[in-house]
């Protein structure tokens, strides 16, 4: 597929001022990046929000009403992604309060992760029974999983979710290279991973640090999607030079174009994930 799924990740829940002034952090801030991210091309934006008064990650919907809110009002059609991350709290209710949001304010999608894992300094603990709940909510609401998968090991369990009928098509995966505990950065590990997708699959491949661009760029000569933005890496060169959102944007579509790629429309990316207008 030459047009390729654009997805931006702007804040996550580890970058802060203090590592980098770019990060988006309050609501403002991450909408401004976001529509200016739509001028550079993207068609999907993966949210993480920081609670108004420490800025620390928060799993509240209030703040992501507020954002998505300020995103709608002027990119109607950018599909949405909210976190249902399990790094600071392993709750259900917690994890999955933002998936109770109606209306203009309803997500997209909700990123579901397939299986624990560490970071660097951090455990992800994703349990099979929090995994599943937050599967049955999200298709019980009419909101898609971003389905990320770390490891092999993952996507082999998105096919049990999908054999207990958790998932329905197209499955939109993110895979996620280059983390210490999990497939490293190269395209013996890219390869297995796609080539283990389920039938009906989409899929966008992201590098975490040093590894992002390296990825990225494997990934469109490979045939996937982007997903790229500070979440994962706050450096334009090796930690020499800070990022921000926009640089990397650029860089990359630029390769992409290079490439003869090009990002979807908004309504052409809706439609080939199964979404409504």
């Amino acid at each position: 597929m030459k047009s390729f799924i654009f997805n931006f990740t702007p804040t996550g829940m580890i970058p802060t001022k203090e590592m980098s002034r770019h990060v988006p952090i309050i609501p403002s801030e991450i909408i401004d990046d976001t529509l200016e991210a739509v001028e550079i091309g993207v068609n999907m934006v993966h949210l993480h929000a920081r609670d108004l008064d420490t800025g620390k990650p928060t799993y509240k919907k209030d703040v992501y009403a507020e954002i998505i809110g300020g995103i709608r009002k002027h990119a109607k059609d950018l599909i949405i992604c909210v976190s249902t991350s399990g790094r600071n709290w392993p709750e259900f209710e917690k994890r999955s309060e933002v998936l109770d949001l109606t209306g203009i304010y309803k997500p997209d999608f909700g990123s579901l992760t397939l299986s624990s894992l560490n970071f660097n300094k951090q455990a992800s603990i994703n349990s099979p029974d929090v995994i599943k709940s937050l599967a049955a909510k999200m298709l019980k609401n009419g909101i898609k999983p971003e389905l990320e998968a770390f490891d092999l090991g993952m996507i082999n369990y998105a096919k049990y979710l999908i054999a207990k009928d958790l998932l329905t098509p197209p499955y939109y995966f993110n895979l996620i290279l280059g983390n210490i505990a999990c497939a490293q950065a190269n395209m013996l590990s890219l390869g297995l991973m796609e080539k283990e997708l389920p039938d009906h699959s989409i899929w966008s491949a992201g590098g975490v640090g040093n590894a992002q661009l390296k990825v990225n760029v494997m990934s469109l000569v490979s045939g996937g999607g982007i997903r790229i933005g500070l979440e994962d890496n706050i450096w334009f060169e090796n930690r020499t030079r800070l990022a921000s959102n926009k640089d990397l944007l650029i860089r990359i579509r630029d390769i992409a174009e290079m490439l003869g790629r090009k990002p979807l429309s908004h309504k052409e990316a809706r439609s080939i994930l199964g979404l409504s207008k």
